[in-house]
């Protein structure tokens, strides 16, 4: 196995868990962004006012997106599987 080749795992595994991840992280940026908005605009200074609605986002996240999550980890451990077998 060659530098190149490590390399090359290790910069497709980072890419998938970007790709994984980016749409949780970023449905609860938009909604802790939306609450803290919302609090600064009314005063309402509650820390727990944060977290529920974080918490909801990124469960729709995951049940509409994780088929799509599920397949792309599976298609990413078999070619690591084949590669394997390879060496």
């Amino acid at each position: 196995m060659s530098i190149g080749t490590i390399i090359s795992l290790l910069r497709n595994g980072v890419l998938e868990i970007l790709v994984l991840a980016s749409p949780v992280l970023g449905a609860a940026l938009i909604v802790g962004l939306i609450v803290a908005i919302f609090q600064a605009v009314t005063s309402i200074q509650e820390q727990t006012l944060t977290f529920v609605p974080k918490i909801f986002a990124i469960l729709v996240v995951l049940a509409l997106l994780g088929g799509w999550m599920f397949t792309s980890m599976m298609e990413y451990t078999e070619t690591l599987f084949s590669m394997i077998s390879r060496f």
